[in-house]
């Protein structure tokens, strides 16, 4: 350590600190961001998770929660977290669930980490590849995109994050009904958020951002509720906290993300965080008053879904945009 480099003690206790709050002005030891972390995702969940005292369905089955797992930071930290606060419930049933896209060097490692923080925890682990859904691996599908965008005017342009969303969210709604999931957790943490209102916002798309997760209290009909426990959890604390943690987590970063919108807001709200401590929880409370405002203005609305003439999952068009590009990569190869 160079000389004058000071480390800061954490605000609760002498121990060094681990990170710093820059909008709460507190510098937290990793025992202390563990419980703070603990107690913020506890808080949501009970928001986000209306359960009974004894959640067993009718048919004597465990209430059953997907939690959508990458092997990442921010859903091993979202399965080690729910495993302590809900783990130990007989009338639960945790199970984590992982997409596998088909991306070399970097799916195989990271599904190996959540399959291994699963088995430490005790809980189940199922995988869907895209393979099985009839969509063939990312990395193929990035290798015909040039050819796609010839044949369809809709297609061209589109960044491989564009397919790989509409395959995910599709691979984990075929998860969650294969297992007869009740609720599915996902990871998504306070950047994440942050960066997908703001898309939102810049693109006019109020509705879209209105049916951002959690779900429990505003359900899409045809789609799991899914839940956001750690929604208030900035990425910096919650990489702290996998490290210290040590949890297996894969750190290598998917090589189809550069060049996507998603890096672009990533940048935006980072700067917005670094000039005004604080900005990415503002823009969270903002969405929460405006699904408020939205529920007062419309109490009666339904959020208007169709479904697919082609494979019958819900959609705001007669093709659902997933099958739509599958018949896109059907003629290209």
């Amino acid at each position: 350590m160079g000389e004058g480099l000071t480390v800061q003690s954490c605000s609760r206790c002498r121990r060094d600190a681990l990170v710093h709050q820059a909008y709460s002005g507190q510098h937290l030891c990793g025992s202390h961001l563990s419980s703070s972390i603990r107690k913020r995702t506890s808080k949501e969940l009970r928001l986000q998770l209306d359960l009974p005292k004894d959640a067993t369905r009718e048919d004597g089955e465990p209430f059953r929660l997907l939690i959508a797992v990458s092997g990442g930071k921010d859903s091993a930290v979202l399965l080690s977290m729910m495993s302590e606060i809900i783990g130990r419930r007989r009338d639960v049933e945790l199970v984590a669930g992982c997409i596998d896209e088909g991306i070399d060097g970097y799916r195989a490692p990271s599904l190996e980490c959540a399959r291994e923080l699963a088995q430490q925890l005790g809980i189940r682990f199922e995988t869907l590849s895209y393979e099985e859904m009839g969509y063939g691996r990312m990395d193929e599908v990035v290798q015909i995109m040039p050819a796609m965008g010839e044949m369809h005017t809709e297609a061209r342009g589109l960044m491989p994050c564009s397919f790989c969303g509409v395959f995910r969210r599709q691979g984990l709604n075929a998860l969650a009904e294969k297992l007869g999931a009740d609720i599915m957790a996902l990871g998504h943490n306070l950047d994440d958020m942050a960066q997908s209102i703001l898309m939102n916002l810049q693109k006019g798309e109020i509705d879209r951002s209105v049916r951002l997760a959690p779900h429990t209290h505003s359900p899409i009909e045809g789609v799991i509720p899914r839940i956001v426990p750690l929604r208030w959890i900035p990425e910096q604390e919650i990489h702290a906290h996998a490290v210290s943690a040590g949890l297996p987590i894969h750190h290598g970063e998917c090589p189809h993300a550069p060049g996507a919108m998603r890096q672009q807001s990533r940048a935006v709200v980072a700067s917005m965080e670094a000039s005004t401590p604080g900005a990415r929880h503002g823009l969270l409370h903002s969405l929460d008053h405006i699904r408020k405002l939205h529920w007062i203005a419309n109490p009666d609305s339904k959020h208007e879904v169709n479904e697919c003439l082609e494979c019958g999952e819900i959609t705001s068009k007669e093709v659902c945009q997933s099958c739509t590009m599958r018949k896109w990569i059907s003629e290209a190869t």
